[in-house]
């Protein structure tokens, strides 16, 4: 991390988990573990948590976030959500290309660019996800293909609308398979992430963006993780269900 430079930011990303009256439970548990947090923290929750997890964590220092936007104000798009609803739910940040919205549910790098846009447009801070499969990293495609998913991310996003942009480098092999990338690797990641940025904006630009590694970082590892300079904190999936777990994860990146 290079804090005099960008914010360290730990977000949970809770998945398909969690019912109202759980998310009110855990944030209650979460709050004094996390108080004195010298990074961001914020809760990524399903849409039906939304109402109780704003509540939960009103007067404490956690944000609360939606999984996914759409990129239309409104329409025939059944189980989408749009900006403007997340808006009055009290949402102030938004992850965007999910790998497994991209596996289960067609996301595109198209349709990613789309839902930012939609995000940035509407003042909410976007997370926006890249990672390479398998395959495609033994190919020797890692730097090549992070570096285009990031670029068609931003396009037609402004130089001051990137200031609302967080990058999560999610290694799509390392996402809930409990294989984590090495330090050095989530390091090479987010790196490329930021020389794509770099490419398109400038060098100066590039090193005030948040990049957050995503690939199954814990309780165990969060600290070697967090101590690379190009790992400004992480998308945290199963250990944001955790309250100590996740407090832990905070803490690390608060050093």
């Amino acid at each position: 991390m290079k804090k005099e430079l960008r914010r360290a930011v730990i977000a949970g990303n809770w998945k398909m988990n969690n019912t109202p009256s759980q998310t009110k439970a855990l944030i209650e548990q979460m709050k004094p573990l996390v108080a004195d947090a010298d990074c961001d923290v914020v809760l990524c929750v399903p849409f039906i948590d939304i109402p109780a997890a704003v509540e939960a964590a009103k007067g404490s220092n956690i944000k609360i976030g939606a999984e996914n936007i759409h990129f239309k104000a409104s329409g025939a798009y059944t189980g989408e959500i749009s900006a403007d609803m997340l808006k009055e739910a009290g949402v102030e940040y938004v992850v965007i290309g999910h790998s497994e919205r991209r596996q289960y549910f067609a996301e595109t790098d198209q349709t990613v660019n789309l839902r930012t846009l939609a995000a940035v447009n509407a003042g909410f801070k976007a997370i926006v996800c890249v990672g390479e499969t398998l395959e495609q990293r033994e190919l020797g495609y890692t730097e090549t293909l992070l570096k285009y998913q990031t670029k068609m991310a931003l396009t037609n996003v402004t130089a001051e609308q990137l200031k609302n942009i967080i990058i999560a480098y999610e290694p799509v092999w390392a996402i809930g398979t409990g294989v984590t990338a090495t330090a050095e690797q989530a390091d090479e990641g987010n790196g490329f992430c930021r020389a794509a940025i770099a490419e398109a904006y400038g060098a100066d630009v590039a090193e005030t963006v948040t990049i957050q590694y995503g690939g199954s970082m814990n309780a165990k590892n969060a600290d070697e993780l967090v101590s690379k300079v190009n790992v400004d904190g992480g998308l945290i999936g199963g250990a944001s269900l955790k309250a100590e777990d996740f407090s832990i994860i905070v803490k690390a990146a608060s050093k």
